[in-house]
């Protein structure tokens, strides 16, 4: 089965532009967007993952070539080993697999590189949607979005993309989502009695 993809995908993806696996999607169900986390939630882990091979590769000139020089260097390279795996390559194998996916239907959530976890928020259900941005996220264009759905624990996205921009699509879909299934949202309208006037009045004599 072909992926689909929507025009409105193009603007806004740090996905490298790969839609997303065909069979996880529902028959008939359309891809709008294809996220992950911007990418300068990678420069840190990568800056430490440079530092590692550098203080590695600066080690092994520097030190002398001796059985002292030797031992130094096994020890300040496994420091430096573990440091840059469990700060740098871990962050960043978890960056490259995480996945934010809006569709026509739904909001997709799936994160995790040997035990993954995914999580569906059907549009119906959402109720709210906020924008935060700091400084530093104004500067990079990016904010944390957090979206409230009914009956679900509210879902909180840092760093999203071009966030403003994210919202104001995630708001048509929604809005498109309803118009096409008014019947939905009368469903969650509990129905009001009609009292019936005169049933439990007196009669008088």
């Amino acid at each position: 089965m072909p992926s689909i993809v929507s025009r409105r995908v193009t603007w806004c993806t740090y996905a490298d532009r790969v839609a997303f696996p065909a069979e996880v999607l529902a028959e008939q169900e359309e891809l709008v967007l294809h996220l992950r986390p911007h990418w300068r939630t990678a420069l840190r882990p990568g800056l430490l993952v440079l530092l590692a091979v550098v203080v590695i590769a600066g080690s092994w000139v520097m030190l002398p070539s001796t059985e002292g020089g030797r031992i130094a260097f096994l020890v300040i390279a496994a420091i430096m080993l573990y440091q840059g795996v469990r700060y740098g390559v871990a962050p960043l194998v978890s960056w490259r697999c995480t996945h934010w996916v809006l569709t026509d239907e739904r909001i997709l959530l799936q994160d995790g590189v040997i035990a993954r976890e995914r999580r569906d928020l059907p549009l119906n259900r959402v109720n709210d949607h906020v924008v935060t941005q700091s400084v530093l996220d104004r500067v990079f264009g990016t904010g944390t979005l957090k979206i409230d759905s009914i009956g679900e624990q509210a879902v909180q996205l840092t760093a999203v993309p071009r966030a403003q921009q994210v919202q104001t699509l995630l708001y048509e879909v929604i809005e498109q989502d309803r118009l096409l299934r008014p019947d939905d949202e009368d469903e969650d309208e509990p129905e009001i009695p009609v009292q019936r006037k005169g049933l439990f009045r007196k009669q008088r004599r």
